[in-house]
């Protein structure tokens, strides 16, 4: 199997603490991985050094075989990852389509000259552009929507929008924290047919923190459990979920 991403003992010291310590993960291409565990247990942390908000202090973390510690975060954004945030993080106040389009426009393929005086070349290029994010709009079903402002739109569409703006960079990697936070269970049951969907649709890798349990059961082919900064197990979701330390550490309780 190909590697997308490889973190090989990686860690991050905030002054004297030690924020996660000798971290290793590989994700395989078109692979849907999970990464779980308590509240402060450092799956945010992760998310941030592999998306370059924070440098590791020690280790490394490799994108198609490319070491990408150091990059900044619109370096490795261009070099194939993209992310998602707990909170949203959309423009409010632009449409449904333009919150797709300002994730183009690192892709855009015309001149600042052909921007500045609106020639031809410019017009094709927004065509073009505005055409691919329409069609992404049409997975997540947000088509409808296209030209009403993201901040009217119900939390759960907001949510897909998100993904939706990730998606729109062409990712090799697309990282999601807690998608299905803040959803009744019927978005989250959309949110999971979303998921399988667009992983076997852009063959994209996905890299998912979530604490909704019947989520990460339904989608995630593995997982990993983070508490205090290390891995405390790992592998098939539901032997993971119901493995002793991870009940103690995590869960409270064995998964049915």
């Amino acid at each position: 199997m190909t590697k997308v991403l490889e973190c090989k003992n990686v860690g991050i010291k905030f002054g004297g603490l030690k924020a996660v310590d000798n971290f290793n993960l590989s994700i395989n291409k078109g692979e849907l991985l999970g990464l779980i565990g308590p509240n402060g247990a450092g799956k945010t942390t992760v998310f941030n050094m592999i998306t370059g908000v924070y440098a590791p202090s020690e280790g490394e973390i490799l994108l198609n075989g490319n070491k990408i510690n150091g990059k900044s975060a619109s370096d490795i954004c261009h070099m194939g990852i993209a992310r998602t945030f707990q909170n949203i993080r959309l423009f409010p106040y632009l449409t449904v389509v333009e919150n797709v389009k300002v994730a183009k426009n690192q892709l855009m393929k015309y001149s600042l000259f052909a921007g500045m005086f609106r020639t031809p070349s410019y017009w094709r290029e927004e065509a073009k552009v505005e055409e691919e994010c329409m069609e992404l709009l049409k997975v997540f079903n947000l088509d409808k929507f296209a030209d009403l402002p993201a901040g009217s739109l119900p939390y759960g569409e907001q949510r897909k929008l998100e993904i939706a703006r990730a998606l729109a960079c062409n990712p090799s990697l697309l990282l999601l924290d807690e998608p299905a936070a803040g959803m009744n269970p019927k978005e989250t049951e959309e949110l999971m047919q979303t998921i399988k969907l667009l992983r076997d649709k852009f063959e994209t890798s996905i890299l998912l923190i979530e604490h909704d349990m019947k989520l990460v059961i339904g989608i995630c082919e593995r997982l990993t459990v983070l508490n205090y900064g290390s891995i405390l197990a790992e592998g098939d979701p539901r032997a993971t979920i119901n493995d002793e330390r991870v009940v103690r550490a995590y869960l409270g309780g064995a998964y049915a």
